[in-house]
């Protein structure tokens, strides 16, 4: 167990110790970030509409954090890279959260397009650059009084110096699969991306100017999907995955691309990155083994037992009576060995893993390779 750690520390610190030559400083003062659960860390938790009960958080935190996660995420690793503390989410409003060096409008289960009354997030990314409008009102507000809340607040040029970072869509795909066709799934794209690129816009109209876009993960290798769309076998890949949800994921993959490089010409200004997510993550659920990890895609906190342990009735943590006996979702022995969670979301390790794959800028466009501006203050 103890070795597996071992072997994932030491893949990491192979990228920490490739030479350094025409390095950058590549230092934000702020971070603005927008997504759903896979960089939620409390929003829909904070907003009272839904709680999370141990062993959520058991893997760093010790308690229940507001992620969807036994630790920390994709965007915990990166804000430590960057030297930056851990973004508060934007309802945060107990224990004087500090916003100096940014803030979180992600919650979990939040899509691009408008949100239907049926969603679990009212979040939709519109709604959270309306929120993020709001709080950057107020904050200039605020500071045009005086100093006295200067240490808790980003300073004005942060907002147009700072990096807004992206994780959001995956919500949009696998939502629509539960009422549409394969090929209903990918005509909704284009919509989906004209209402990304109207945020984006607003966002630039706002003082953005550097941005941050990862694309999103291999959808059918969720346990939740395998489990409602992967009864035929004959369905899935040779890794167990649904294809269809898979290559959905490609295909708006493909499309957010063009539109990340079509708004890089039209602001010329501007930096924009867009970060394969879906490459690194289905690498490692390909070569698991070879990364230290047990399991591949079932979950470690959930209930039913193999092949997946999820069951859609009953989410990790929470006790529920089912077929007449009381049942409790709970976690693995070690949550290292799984790279999912919950059946839905990663595990820490994994996010680790996937983390550790972005900073070495290879997946990125354009990439950053050669600068590796983020390994110079690891802290893994």
């Amino acid at each position: 167990m103890a070795s597996k750690r071992y072997i994932l520390q030491i893949f990491v610190l192979m990228f920490i110790f490739l030479p350094f030559t025409n390095s950058i400083h590549f230092k934000f003062p702020s971070i603005f970030n927008f997504g759903d659960s896979n960089s939620d860390t409390g929003e829909l938790i904070s907003a009272g509409i839904e709680s999370l009960e141990q062993p959520h958080g058991q893997s760093y935190f010790q308690i229940p954090s507001g992620r969807y996660c036994d630790g920390r995420l994709i965007i915990d690793f990166l804000m430590d890279a960057m030297d930056l503390p851990f973004l508060n989410a934007y309802l945060d409003s107990i224990g004087i959260p500090s916003f100096r060096k940014g803030c979180n409008f992600a919650a979990a289960g939040s899509t691009i397009q408008p949100a239907s009354a049926q969603a679990v997030s009212p979040f939709s990314f519109g709604v959270q650059v309306a929120q993020f409008i709001r709080f950057k009102g107020r904050v200039l507000e605020l500071l045009a009084k005086g100093k006295r809340l200067y240490k808790y607040l980003p300073a004005q040029d942060y907002f147009q110096k700072g990096l807004y970072m992206f994780d959001i869509g995956q919500n949009d795909l696998a939502g629509a699969f539960y009422s549409k066709t394969y090929d209903q799934v990918l005509a909704t794209i284009p919509t989906i991306l004209i209402e990304f690129e109207t945020g984006i816009k607003t966002l630039y109209d706002q003082g953005a100017r550097n941005f941050w876009i990862h694309n999103t993960g291999p959808l059918g290798c969720l346990a939740q999907n395998v489990a409602k769309f992967g009864t035929d076998p004959s369905i899935l890949n040779e890794q167990g995955c649904v294809s269809k949800h898979n290559q959905a994921a490609k295909v708006f993959n493909l499309q957010l691309h063009a539109l990340t490089k079509k708004l890089q010409g039209q602001y010329m200004d501007s930096n924009f990155t867009y970060v394969d997510i879906y490459t690194i993550k289905y690498n490692l659920i390909s070569n698991y083994s070879k990364f230290g990890f047990e399991q591949p895609i079932m979950a470690c906190c959930g209930f039913g037992g193999p092949p997946l342990n999820y069951d859609s009735r009953i989410a990790c943590g929470k006790t529920k009576e089912i077929n007449g006996a009381t049942v409790t979702a709970k976690a693995c022995n070690d949550s290292s060995e799984y790279i999912n969670w919950d059946g839905i979301h990663y595990s820490e390790a994994a996010n680790q893993y996937v983390s550790s794959q972005i900073l070495t800028g290879k997946y990125s466009d354009p990439p950053f390779w050669d600068k590796m501006p983020f390994l110079l203050n690891l802290k893994f």
